[in-house]
């Protein structure tokens, strides 16, 4: 871990971590958390099905059965570690990488598929699982998410907020001033930036000249970087921002330092814009292998648990697939179905029309 000199010798660690890459568990003066050996496996068994969700996607895609996807390989520790610190009562709101939260709410991975399937527009009711639709305006669930975070204080909720954005994110006016009136206004809110090092093909030093979560102490609220290939420290420190964030204590950045293995979506070509030796310098940090090494080395797991995740992924895997080739097309019409709530001429005119285009094709 390193220490932040500028802050003086007595600094804690900059950098949260509670498990090494090699899988060594080390302790933080701050964060730390007690899991029980099934609460580990857990873990690792949401790390392991919610990348093979994601490779099944990719491989979906380039079959030509996604238009697109935006993958999360490398940040499944940000996110199942924030994402199991949550409560029933919180509400998430995601970008469109969130797909290990959204495992975390229970939302079922085929209706994800759906939204980049183009069948649907979100198949999931945010409510019932607690977890907003995907966000695919830059920034702009951020403030969103603020407005949410108000009115749970105005209703004395016992509940708060999260939200997640990317490290290209930060500089949106939108997420600058959802940071001004998530701390004017006190909010419960965290904001969870998973910086995987590149906003599209832009690196973080085009980005920022100080490290993210420093940026918080400019509109008065905490930030904390966390190592964002650790799921327990990622579980830690979420764990704690949001029992904050309900107690009254207001907003906290959370930085998660984390890294984009994948390419930015299934149309960008990474090799055009970063060296194969970063790349492989991060794999020896993967967040599932250090789970898997502190298993092994604490005898929490034998091989025949590591086998039953592998097979489950797999059934998993071939369900979704499976499950997604079926999803219907919808009728053409639908799409003006749920414009407004209540009917509106114009919306009624363009209906007309695109059912007469369509009509032509009958001739």
């Amino acid at each position: 871990m390193t220490v932040d000199a500028s802050r003086g010798a007595d600094a804690p660690p900059e950098l949260v971590q509670l498990l090494t890459p090699e899988g060594e568990r080390v302790e933080h003066p701050d964060y730390d958390i007690d899991l029980t050996p099934e609460e580990i496996r857990s873990l690792y068994r949401d790390l392991m099905l919610v990348r093979r969700i994601d490779l099944e996607a990719v491989a979906l895609q380039r079959q030509g059965e996604l238009g697109i996807w935006a993958s999360l390989l490398g940040q499944e520790a940000a996110q199942i570690g924030s994402g199991r610190a949550l409560t029933d009562s919180d509400m998430a709101f995601p970008t469109y990488r969130e797909h290990g939260v959204a495992w975390c709410r229970d939302v079922d991975p085929v209706k994800l598929l759906g939204l980049f399937r183009g069948v649907n527009h979100g198949g999931w009711d945010p409510q019932e699982h607690n977890f907003h639709l995907y966000t695919i305006v830059i920034g702009s669930q951020t403030l969103h998410a603020v407005g949410y975070a108000m009115g749970i204080q105005r209703d004395d909720a016992n509940a708060a907020t999260i939200v997640y954005f990317g490290d290209g994110a930060t500089s949106q006016g939108d997420v600058n001033e959802s940071f001004i009136w998530a701390s004017v206004f006190n909010a419960p809110i965290v904001f969870f930036c998973q910086n995987n090092q590149w906003a599209i093909s832009e690196p973080l030093e085009k980005q920022t000249r100080i490290p993210l979560y420093r940026r918080a102490s400019g509109f008065g609220f905490p930030g904390i970087r966390v190592d964002g290939n650790d799921v327990f420290a990622c579980l830690a420190v979420t764990k704690k921002a949001l029992e904050a964030a309900r107690t009254g204590q207001g907003p906290t950045l959370i930085e998660a330092f984390t890294y984009r293995m994948g390419a930015h979506t299934t149309t960008d070509d990474p090799t055009r814009y970063r060296v194969a030796s970063e790349l492989e310098a991060w794999k020896l940090k993967d967040p599932i292998e250090r789970v898997k090494a502190y298993m092994f080395k604490n005898e929490l797991a034998d091989q025949a648990f590591f086998d039953s995740v592998d097979a489950e992924a797999d059934q998993l895997g071939a369900d979704l697939r499976r499950r997604c080739l079926a999803m219907p097309d919808p009728e053409p019409l639908d799409i003006f179905d749920h414009v407004y709530r209540e009917p509106h001429a114009l919306i009624d005119q363009e209906r007309a029309q695109f059912a007469a285009y369509l009509e032509g094709f009958r001739d």
